[in-house]
């Protein structure tokens, strides 16, 4: 773990929903104050409304955290659920078993546990995330919700967070009920730059580090272009950054490891071959539609980065050697160790149709003068294989390729 190398007291790009690491933005200060207005006045409908990773489901824990000495709150996950199975997942929440029960005694067990409420001063909020997932008859049953109210304020008061798609739902001929009942949207919008660059510093203040910045300006400038200001695409690749550099043990990271963590996060290198071409296919990665820091043609066809190329280079050469000696039906060590019979029937296949055929590129003549390169070891040298250098940053010693070459 990369936490001892960098002095971190924490991991400062988790995934989870910590309303203590919540960067407040410009966007994200404005939308926390639209909601806390909303609430704090009575108003019975609130919608949040941002693309995913844009941080909708932290601002709301922060948002409850606020609000915990003076409201009740519940909060709802599931939302692929139909409309006689929401008011059960609500009451649940509230502390009341409604499994089995109608629809009527699960109204007025609401009823009762919003005025014991409002008596004593508290509010009833209910948070329905990813509220874009609810079906039409769903939203019905959480308009109707909106009627538990007094002559002088509502009983209830109910966000609707989710991706721009619940906005398209809203504007439904069906919906308009709902959508008339809603005082409130909020939106999230994409970190400037600037702001990228002060939320990554922010993380990593709070998860404890000290000392210069742990990304260099050239490392920053490629973060900001892959993530689009995108909070959930920084912590990725900041994630896989840090990894990586406490694997090379770098104490700072620079350009040549973010583009190498970015060409390993290209999914669609993974399906090039299913499609036949060497030509990136169309992809909503934020990889693809970065055109200012896309991989070399090398790291394109090969799909992994120098590092990884040489790496993958030796394992095969290993295989090659075990497949070359294995083929006359004898397994050889060099010097002390007498053959042993293997069975040809266990004989592996041919190992060279694993290996890349010559086209000519850069990094198949590197695979092929890998193979071909002489190469010292402590019993003098081998016409293949290559033991020093990027086998040895791959973890494999030299000794371990001299053992098992053929004189």
């Amino acid at each position: 773990m990369f936490l001892d190398f960098y002095n971190l007291k924490e991991q400062p790009f988790s995934e989870a929903p910590d309303p203590r690491q919540l960067y407040l933005s410009a966007t994200h200060r404005e939308a926390l104050a639209s909601l806390f207005y909303g609430i704090e006045t009575g108003r019975g409908f609130l919608t949040l409304i941002a693309e995913p990773g844009m941080g909708k489901t932290t601002l709301l824990f922060h948002l409850r955290e606020r609000l915990k000495d003076s409201a009740r709150t519940v909060f709802l996950f599931q939302t692929q659920c139909k409309a006689r199975e929401l008011l059960p997942c609500l009451l649940s929440d509230l502390g009341i078993e409604a499994q089995g029960r109608n629809l009527g005694w699960m109204h007025e067990q609401l009823k009762g546990i919003l005025l014991v409420e409002a008596n004593a001063g508290r509010r009833v909020l209910v948070f329905i995330d990813e509220a874009q997932n609810l079906r039409d008859s769903a939203l019905e049953t959480v308009r109707l919700l909106s009627n538990f109210e007094t002559t002088r304020s509502k009983l209830m008061q109910i966000i609707l967070a989710g991706q721009p798609q619940l906005a398209e739902t809203l504007t439904r001929p069906n919906l308009v009920q709902l959508r008339q009942r809603i005082s409130i949207v909020s939106r999230l919008r994409r970190f400037t730059p600037a702001e990228t660059n002060t939320y990554i510093d922010y993380r990593l203040r709070l998860a404890g580090f000290e000392g210069r910045r742990l990304f260099t300006p050239g490392a920053l400038e490629m973060i900001e272009a892959w993530s689009n200001g995108v909070p959930r695409n920084i912590n990725n690749v900041c994630f896989n950054a840090l990894t990586l550099g406490y694997a090379m043990g770098l104490r700072q990271i620079d350009r040549s490891v973010v583009q190498e963590v970015l060409t390993d996060l290209r999914l669609d290198q993974l399906i090039l071959k299913q499609h036949g071409s060497d030509e990136p296919i169309e992809s909503a990665s934020p990889v693809s539609r970065s055109s200012s820091f896309r991989p070399s043609q090398a790291q394109s066809k090969g799909g992994l980065g120098a590092r990884r190329t040489l790496s993958l280079a030796a394992a095969l050469l290993l295989l090659a050697a075990v497949g070359w000696m294995t083929a006359t039906g004898r397994l050889w060590r060099t010097g002390y160790m007498r053959s042993i019979e293997v069975p040809k029937s266990s004989l592996p296949p041919n190992v060279d149709s694993l290996l890349p055929q010559t086209d000519g590129s850069q990094s198949n003549q590197e695979y092929r003068s890998l193979r071909t390169r002489p190469v010292p070891t402590t019993s003098g040298y081998h016409k293949s294989g290559h033991a020093i250098g990027p086998y040895r940053d791959a973890g494999v010693p030299a000794q371990s390729f001299s053992s098992v070459l053929p004189p």
